[in-house]
């Protein structure tokens, strides 16, 4: 049977990060009851559209979604289970802020089904919290994160580097307080000024590109002596703790949206669909499902399985990229071709996006 997963969107935040460019929204009157019961109805209505499927996982992302009544999460997970089945082998990952713990909190987010928490931690060091607008500080941060473990094996939390004037000692320091506290899974990103923020109206500068490329390569050699591998750009895990949702996207697999801004990806009558809220379903090109399993999957260290490309958007992988671009990344040492694999190397990571356009071109 057919693997899928479930992404359910909550867009609503205590507060709007300076930082973020995702579709949220800061609300304080929210009739949770009426938004889960349209989420249940449209998981319904897919229901009926896709047919049977086996759920390998179901993410609840935002904005922040730990503001959800536990007894929600428990309706919407009943409402999977009803229409497609989920069996205890399924990953089922909620995103949770430190400012939204409370005592009961995440012993209730497990009771309800939740079995993989990722916490937006984002740093350890309150001047670094208060520069990107987080609400909480660091006492509250390893609070929520020994609140976490207590409650959840598999779980992970975020981090943010390259920020203005941001040093090797200081994100060392980072790094080595994430790893004291035998985390298995932590994902770590770059800071970037994206237009319509906050910081791109205060003409906020990260730091120079050279220095983070610095704290990049450094990430990776650091966190390996810990039993932490770069799986993805910005995804590091011990073994057997790498987010299966999350591979979905990067893998090319199939996977529903549900909620004001969700997207998903669908193969209908051996067609792709990019879908989007609301059952609005449009149809891709070879070419456009192509490019996207480019784009995606180049960012994993495995890289991009040429077989699999090929059952995924029916075209011959080495026909379809540029194979004079791919000749001279690889003799420049930032790619790696073999016969099932295109992967980027440790100096290709740091120019993805223009390697992924060179290739597509």
């Amino acid at each position: 049977m057919q693997e899928l997963g479930i992404y359910l969107h909550w867009p609503f935040c205590k507060s709007k990060c300076p930082y973020c460019d995702f579709f949220s929204r800061v609300d304080k009157k929210i009739d949770q009851d009426d938004i889960i019961s349209n989420y249940l109805r449209q998981l319904s209505e897919y229901r009926s559209l896709i047919g049977t499927y086996h759920i390998k996982s179901v993410f609840f992302g935002g904005g922040t979604p730990s503001l959800i009544k536990p007894e929600n999460i428990a309706k919407i997970l009943g409402k999977i289970d009803e229409l497609w089945g989920l069996d205890a082998s399924a990953e089922i990952s909620l995103e949770a802020n430190p400012n939204t713990n409370t005592p009961d909190l995440f012993a209730g987010l497990r009771s309800a089904g939740i079995n993989r928490l990722s916490l937006g931690v984002q740093s350890f060091n309150d001047d670094e919290l208060k520069f990107l607008g987080r609400t909480h500080n660091s006492t509250q941060a390893l609070k929520a994160i020994e609140d976490m473990q207590k409650n959840f094996t598999n779980c992970s939390i975020d981090l943010m580097y390259a920020l203005p004037n941001q040093t090797v000692h200081s994100w060392q320091k980072q790094l080595q307080q994430a790893c004291r506290l035998g985390l298995k899974h932590i994902s770590l990103y770059q800071l970037t000024i994206e237009d319509g923020t906050v910081f791109a109206h205060k003409k906020i500068q990260p730091l120079e590109e050279n220095k983070a490329s610095e704290l990049y390569l450094l990430t990776e050699d650091f966190l390996q002596q810990f039993g932490l591998h770069k799986y993805e750009v910005s995804n590091y895990a011990a073994s057997g703790f790498q987010s299966r949702h999350n591979l979905i996207y990067w893998q090319g697999g199939e996977y529903i949206g549900i909620g004001q801004s969700a997207h998903g990806r669908l193969k209908l009558n051996n067609k792709w669909f990019a879908q989007t809220d609301n059952l609005q379903l449009d149809a891709l090109t070879l070419k456009e499902r192509a490019e996207e399993l480019i784009i995606m999957g180049l960012r994993l260290t495995e890289g991009i399985n040429k077989t699999q490309f090929k059952a995924i958007c029916g075209l011959d992988f080495d026909n379809f990229i540029n194979q004079d671009f791919l000749a001279s990344a690889v003799a420049q040492g930032l790619l790696c071709n073999n016969t099932s694999h295109l992967l980027a190397t440790r100096n290709g990571f740091l120019l993805l996006d223009k390697l992924i356009e060179g290739l597509c071109c």
